[in-house]
């Protein structure tokens, strides 16, 4: 496998302004996929450090997460990130999807331990053949060559975690176990963001040391919000769900245009406070659509790569 950047050497190499990323899903059908290559080519004029491609759950997009990223890899200039996620699957079926990655030029994995098929908040059960943790992921994907892995932090903690102090624990032996980085799940509340990262400095600094790279959800509606929210188990803040609320109206429908304004402002004013707090990079939520994340980093003064 030949030898590709990894993220921490990308976000390291930027210079002069914090670098940004971000995330794609799998299309679902020839429609979706046009949508999808569409924001592709408009990021890749704006110059992200990389982009990853998420992985469904219960492996429901396997084949097309595979396909798409490795053409990511080898029809662009981006550099793709893929995720890969332990429910469902056996140990065999997680060495083929590296040696697939690998075979389509892709050597950075985002190792999940994935949610359940069905429901995503419902009972996690371990593949008989499989893996229990993504710790032990971690392990296998370092063993099977020269991969570069990263891992999901949670600022609020897993909502699987009894506690902070137990969530922070599993972080840092991912970290242990090879992980080079990690990228949060969405968070609204930049203070979740610095506490995590004080916690990991403070039970390993050697750890602690280790990117973590805060990820941002532009919202655009109300009601898709809410459900991405449900379904990650995290929250938004009350003065953030008011001030949405009030932009969404009382009406049947929600006033998409007004949520839209307030997301773009809340999406900005989360990037600003990360940047002074030193977050490595600014990684996106696409939902396979560039204009939102590029009206953000005009805002930031962080666009000048747009065509």
């Amino acid at each position: 496998m030949t030898r590709t950047p990894s993220i921490v050497d990308r976000i390291g190499a930027a210079e002069g302004r914090i670098p940004f990323s971000v995330e794609f899903s799998p299309p679902r059908d020839a429609d979706a996929e046009a949508r999808l290559w569409r924001a592709v080519r408009e990021f890749e004029r704006m110059g992200p450090a990389f982009v990853s491609m998420t992985y469904g759950a219960g492996g429901s997009t396997r084949d097309r997460t595979v396909r798409v990223t490795g053409d990511l890899a080898e029809e662009t200039t981006l550099l793709p990130v893929a995720h890969l996620t332990a429910v469902g699957h056996s140990v065999d079926e997680l060495r083929t999807m590296c040696g697939a990655y690998a075979d389509r030029g892709i050597s950075n994995v985002l190792v999940l331990r994935g949610d359940p098929p069905g429901d995503p908040l419902g009972d996690w059960v371990k593949h008989p053949e499989g893996v229990e943790y993504a710790e032990e992921l971690v392990r296998l994907v370092r063993d099977m060559g020269d991969f570069h892995v990263g891992v999901a932090s949670f600022p609020e903690g897993h909502y699987r975690a009894p506690d902070l102090d137990h969530d922070t624990k599993y972080l840092v032996a991912k970290l242990r176990a090879g992980a080079e980085y990690s990228i949060t799940q969405m968070f609204f509340d930049v203070d979740d963001y610095l506490r995590l990262r004080d916690r990991v400095a403070a039970l390993d600094p050697e750890q602690g040391a280790k990117p973590i790279i805060p990820e941002i959800m532009p919202i655009t509606s109300l009601r898709s919000a809410r459900r991405s929210l449900e379904l990650s188990g995290s929250k938004l803040p009350a003065v953030l769900e008011e001030r949405l609320t009030r932009a969404a109206g009382d009406g049947p429908e929600e006033n998409r245009a007004a949520v839209r304004e307030v997301g773009i402002e809340v999406a900005t004013e989360l990037a600003e406070r990360l940047i002074s707090e030193g977050a490595p990079c600014l990684h996106f939520i696409t939902l396979n659509f560039a204009r939102a994340t590029r009206e953000v980093l005009t805002n930031l003064g962080l666009a000048s790569h747009v065509a």
